[in-house]
């Protein structure tokens, strides 16, 4: 493979890293600006429910209430269609947890994490790729 390829690759995955950083510390302005202007995306917990465009993208997570959260992404795979469009697909585990009052470290739910996969459409913009789709959904039920 050559050092183009690597480095394209490099690039997506770590815009995929981005986002999940961005998503944990609640910085809605910058997580939009990682999408297409017509790009859209879903909730792992609601993978038919489209959100489209990059400032309801904004609006829809700033709607969202303020949760502690971290989210693991691993398994990154990046297929480059051509100079300008590629795929990715990779697994997220979502950990939530509760603030506390005096601002210690949050308490850990007891549930589970949520498992889940992205499947990602990218679009390259000058130098910059962005998500032009993010498809997400479980890989496991919750406990009942």
């Amino acid at each position: 493979m050559d050092p183009g390829t690597w480095a394209e690759k490099a690039a997506i995955s770590e815009l995929i890293t981005r986002y999940v950083a961005l998503n944990d510390s609640g910085e809605w302005q910058a997580l939009a600006a990682l999408y297409t202007e017509d790009g859209r995306m879903n909730r792992p917990t609601a993978p038919d429910d489209f959100v489209v465009g990059r400032e309801a993208i904004r609006a829809a997570f700033e709607a969202r209430p303020r949760r502690d959260a971290r989210h693991i992404v691993a398994n990154t795979l990046v297929t480059l269609d051509d100079s300008t469009h590629a795929r990715a697909t990779s697994q997220i585990l979502l950990f939530t947890g509760t603030a506390q009052a005096d601002g210690g470290l949050p308490v850990q739910s007891t549930s589970p994490p949520l498992v889940g996969t992205y499947e990602d459409r990218l679009e390259k913009h000058g130098d910059e790729w962005l998500f032009a789709e993010r498809r997400g959904r479980l890989d496991f039920r919750k406990p009942e």
